[in-house]
């Protein structure tokens, strides 16, 4: 039997009641990116044994994009995703929820703006799509062109073809705003994906997007909680950057947060676990799903085990603090609403 209505995965029920409740994802940014995380074709026997681990250990939540992937490998990460499924067996291919964003690129236009990318999505995914997710806001350069597209997406779950919808990148006030249009339908808003981390707290702040989820009961999840992999650094390991995309982003923010990594450590010291269970925890403490890029067993078993504790209040008060001291962020999403 797969998720039903009630699974607070699928029907949007925030998460925000207790941390222990909250789940961690999967995000599959790297599965094709090239640019950013070094993705070769011959990765992809381990990516599968990652996969299987991951749902062996209890992760459930999937995430990828239609324009994941690099150059002619873009929709890759779908495909994979799809092909890594079809090869469980059905009791555990039942029990994911996968969802895909899709992208409002320029010439997606109207209310059946996006109804063919949902359609190559689907067949990528080998037909199984829990939840559609618009990519990200267009409020700030062609707020002409959203609407429609929302529209869009709520016909596709109207008509019974993807179980929910979800945003991604979207501030409190366009939250808002869409919640009412969709909710005039009856269709409502499942999720909300932002940039959250401790080098991306601003989802927290008071009047940031976070409080409005609550309020309105949609679930938040948080994308890049390692921010790139800066907060998953431990004490020993190496302080150069990493090669390809994020070496820059590396060189100008590592040697500005060595007092939140201090922190971080102390605190997986001192409980024996890994930094990143440390900073994935801490989403998880404001209410916030992480979704994690996975690409190795070892990742795997960390990510599924950093879902077995939580932060005390002391702690996530220490982090919360050691966070609004830097005199850095990671950078914005350029297409974030307000």
């Amino acid at each position: 039997m797969g998720l039903s209505r009630a699974d607070p995965l699928l029907s949007g029920t925030t998460f925000a009641h207790h941390p222990a409740s909250v789940p961690i994802g999967v995000g599959t940014w790297a599965w094709g990116n090239q640019l950013l995380w070094g993705y070769s074709p011959d990765q992809d026997g381990q990516l599968q044994a990652t996969f299987e681990q991951a749902v062996a250990l209890g992760l459930r939540f999937f995430d990828t994009a239609d324009s994941y992937g690099t150059g002619r490998l873009q929709g890759r990460s779908e495909a994979l995703l799809g092909r890594f499924r079809s090869a469980l067996d059905p009791q555990h291919a039942d029990q994911l929820l996968v969802a895909t964003k899709l992208a409002p690129f320029p010439w997606r236009l109207g209310r059946q703006g996006l109804r063919r990318a949902f359609e190559a999505s689907s067949r990528r995914l080998g037909g199984r799509l829990e939840r559609v997710q618009l990519h990200w806001s267009t409020a700030r350069y062609a707020p002409w062109q959203e609407g429609p597209l929302l529209e869009g997406l709520a016909d596709l779950v109207s008509e019974g073809l993807v179980d929910s919808l979800g945003l991604s990148n979207v501030g409190p006030r366009r939250l808002r705003q869409i919640h009412h249009q969709l909710g005039r339908r009856g269709v409502p808003v499942a999720s909300l994906q932002v940039q959250l981390s401790l080098l991306a707290p601003e989802a927290i702040a008071p009047g940031g997007v976070a409080a409005v989820c609550r309020e309105l009961g949609i679930a938040l999840i948080a994308y890049s909680p390692l921010a790139l992999g800066l907060l998953a650094r431990g004490p020993d390991q190496p302080a150069q950057a990493p090669s390809g995309g994020r070496r820059l982003l590396f060189a100008r923010l590592q040697p500005q947060i060595t007092p939140l990594l201090q922190r971080i450590n102390a605190i997986a010291s001192g409980r024996g676990v890994p930094a990143a269970a440390v900073a994935l925890n801490w989403c998880r403490s404001h209410g916030a799903m992480p979704i994690v890029g996975l690409r190795s067993i070892a990742q795997a078993q960390d990510a599924a085990a950093a879902a077995a504790w939580t932060l005390d209040g002391a702690e996530r008060q220490e982090l919360d603090a050691a966070a609004r001291a830097l005199p850095v962020r990671m950078p914005a999403n350029p297409f974030s609403s307000g």
